[in-house]
């Protein structure tokens, strides 16, 4: 196995994420269920079985952990390379190194890391489960925009795609930051749809049309749990504050599926 990353948090050439360690797992359901009242919806409409690729909303800065914690199967996230990098604080450093043994995946969002997208993609061809935030920093979460990033990677791998809706974190005209303690958080698992590139069609304009697919059906799925919640989404939040699940620009490796 590869090493899981370099010193400055980017994914390396042929990077290998580790398996999950079961207490990093623990550690994210007991913050959800916990310190946070997480409710998770739809866990039925995750493959028990063979690849699938989590595309959630992002509003909140306890989405990644949380939704990693309570995600039906253990998942490889996304998440922005600076949360890795060992030369910030204690915290940060222990944040970064619990990270690599949850297994996921540092992506450098200045660029089409082409080292992190090929890492999910074969994390899904061995089978297993990967996660991304497709609107590639918080906002409201409501799937407005969509970068290209899961795209790409959900046409190269034919994987189902499962929109997942975080909501109950923040509300309208509340700061963003960290919910009060007990608050009820909703996850909301869809039902998984597939992603295809039509015989003919070329790779960009392939690409552009599975961007459009993603936002619709990610949209909708908010849009739907909140109507079944009750959840109403926040406010524009800080998209400067620190996140873990920051996806990565707009940019692909080679521009095309």
């Amino acid at each position: 196995m590869s090493a899981p990353g370099t010193r400055d948090g980017s994914a390396a050439a042929g990077f290998v994420p580790r398996e999950p360690q079961a207490w990093t797992r623990w550690i994210g359901t007991a913050l959800a269920r916990g310190v946070w009242a997480g409710k998770v919806h739809g866990a039925q409409n995750v493959p028990a079985t063979g690849p699938v690729l989590f595309a959630a909303n992002h509003a909140s800065i306890v989405d990644g952990p949380l939704l990693y914690g309570v995600a039906p199967r253990p998942a490889h996230f996304l998440v922005k390379q600076e949360v890795f990098r060992p030369d910030q604080s204690l915290p940060g450093r222990v944040v970064g190194w619990a990270l690599l043994r949850a297994g996921q995946i540092p992506i450098d969002r200045t660029r089409g890391d082409r080292e992190a997208l090929q890492a999910v993609l074969q994390v899904l061809a061995d089978g297993g489960a990967a996660g991304v935030f497709p609107e590639g920093t918080r906002g409201r979460g409501d799937a407005a925009s969509v970068r290209s990033g899961i795209a790409w990677i959900a046409l190269k791998s034919g994987a189902p795609v499962v929109p997942v809706a975080c909501l109950g974190a923040h509300r309208p005209g509340q700061r963003s930051g960290l919910p009060p303690l007990r608050r009820r958080l909703h996850f909301c698992f869809g039902e998984p749809f597939r992603v295809e590139q039509e015989p003919g069609v070329p790779g960009r304009v392939a690409l552009a049309r599975a961007v459009d697919q993603v936002r619709e059906e990610l949209s909708a799925h908010v849009l739907e749990s909140v109507r079944r919640t009750g959840v109403q989404l926040p406010e524009e939040v800080d998209a400067d504050e620190l996140g873990l699940g920051d996806m990565a620009s707009d940019d692909v490796p080679g521009g095309r599926p």
